[in-house]
């Protein structure tokens, strides 16, 4: 099955966090927070641990964030976790990864597994889609 929907930052909070020991590189690795608001047959809200080596500048890095998503997809409700990364040279996307995480799914999101992507568009609109077959098992 597949859900769609767009979403929305509503926070971004740097957390101070950084690696250690301390290792000088030419992008520095930062670690913040994030709200999300989903709409569409992605319907809900997440909260994400985001972790990134990134050039403000240039638009040149790599990011990997951890979600944990509260909601519903296509109406089942529940809750689980998804990760996802991918590389910018500036202008961009390569090296996409996104997974759900097995055996997180509650509620009728239980036995939930997949994948998924995430795009945004040239009027800055994020979209992001669920791959996801439900154990019916589980």
């Amino acid at each position: 099955m597949r859900a769609s929907g767009t979403f929305s930052v509503k926070s971004f909070v740097p957390t101070g966090l950084e690696p250690s020991p301390p290792i000088a590189t030419n992008l520095p690795v930062g670690v913040a927070t994030l709200e999300k608001s989903f709409e569409g047959e992605v319907a809900g809200r997440s909260a994400t641990l985001f972790t990134a080596a990134f050039d403000q500048q240039s638009g040149v890095g790599t990011y990997v964030a951890m979600e944990s998503f509260e909601g519903s997809l296509n109406g089942a409700e529940g809750a689980f976790n998804f990760v996802h990364s991918a590389t910018t040279s500036g202008s961009d996307r390569t090296a996409e990864f996104f997974t759900i995480v097995p055996a997180s799914g509650t509620g009728a999101l239980a036995g939930i597994r997949g994948g998924g992507g995430l795009a945004v568009d040239a009027d800055g609109t994020h979209r992001m889609w669920f791959d996801y077959e439900l154990d019916a098992s589980a």
